[in-house]
């Protein structure tokens, strides 16, 4: 569930269009939807936004009652705590198709609201209601405090850790604070002050939580496509798994990149198939390029057969 989230696109809540688009899968079948009332959101028009998103939903689920289509994961990007409660009373049956809602600018400020909201709301209904904290609040760039403040968070969520079902990061709002932002054959990897922040967080809540990767602003035109692959390879590397999303060509891209390699499948199923009586825990892998060790990458296996469940396997 924790891996499945995908390539996670992000499209304003008001934008009566996205109902025709899931219903007639024009979209595709892989990927999944976050639905924003925050910043793509003129702040004199939130309430209007709402009874949008509200009615939105109810055509998606009703229609897919009587003749179902691929229905993605469905998440609300909120404003406050408040919507999340509100929100969820608002849906009535149809929060059936809402897997959760995404909480922008996670911070010690307001940790503790979103999180009891978040409690709340999985009183309010039978089914689980998951949450997605986005680390982009410009607290966590001070160096002084950084550390102390996420380990605080972690804290904090620790009391919802199994509904916590990504960790994502703003790549965008981070780069924005310096007056950043990269061209279209630059990986944000390579902007220190940013890939320092993601490593701290990384390390912090990388064997606990799944962690999405920043969104990639460029959809069309000279070195997008090869920039989001390469984007994309150095999220891999650094521990991220899936991808904000703000356009549909991005989508396929993203999916095929977290495709798991038939040599990694084979290796993952022979670590975790290991004969735990033999005498010796390591050895070359099937096609005698490298070694396995049972111990040493157990971790790497179970989730490569994550990945392999999520994304599917290159052919």
């Amino acid at each position: 569930m924790y891996y499945s989230v995908g390539a996670l696109l992000y499209c304003p809540a008001n934008q009566k269009n996205i109902v025709d688009s899931i219903i007639s899968e024009k979209l595709g079948t892989k990927f999944s939807l976050a639905l924003c009332l925050e910043d793509t959101i003129n702040d004199n028009f939130v309430e209007e936004a709402e009874k949008i998103l509200a009615e939105s939903l109810y055509q998606i689920y009703i229609n897919y009652q009587t003749q179902p289509f691929y229905l993605p994961k469905i998440f609300v990007r909120v404003r406050n705590s408040e919507q999340i409660i509100r929100l969820t009373k608002t849906f009535g049956d149809v929060i059936e198709i809402v897997t959760g809602f995404i909480i922008p600018k996670f911070s010690t400020d307001n940790a503790s609201e979103y999180i009891q909201a978040i409690i709340k709301a999985n009183e309010i209904i039978s089914k689980p209601i998951y949450m997605m904290p986005i680390y982009e609040n410009s607290s966590i760039i001070n160096l002084r405090n950084r550390i102390d403040i996420l380990y605080s968070l972690k804290d904090s969520l620790s009391v919802v850790e199994d509904r916590v079902l990504n960790i994502r990061v703003g790549g965008n709002d981070l780069c924005h604070m310096f007056g950043f932002r990269r061209n279209s054959d630059e990986s944000i990897h390579t902007i220190k002050p940013i890939s320092n922040i993601f490593s701290d967080i990384i390390t912090i809540y990388g064997m606990d939580y799944v962690i999405s990767g920043p969104v990639w602003e460029y959809y069309l035109g000279d070195n997008w496509e090869s920039g989001l692959r390469q984007e994309i390879k150095d999220d891999k590397l650094c521990g991220f798994i899936g991808k904000a999303v703000i356009h549909p060509n991005q989508i396929e891209i993203i999916n095929d990149a977290y495709k798991v390699s038939q040599n990694d499948f084979n290796d993952a199923q022979a670590i975790l198939n290991w004969n735990k009586n033999s005498n010796v825990f390591v050895s070359g892998n099937i096609t005698k390029e490298r070694m396995n060790e049972y111990k040493t990458h157990n971790n790497w296996a179970q989730q490569t057969l994550f990945l392999a469940e999520a994304f599917g396997i290159k052919a």
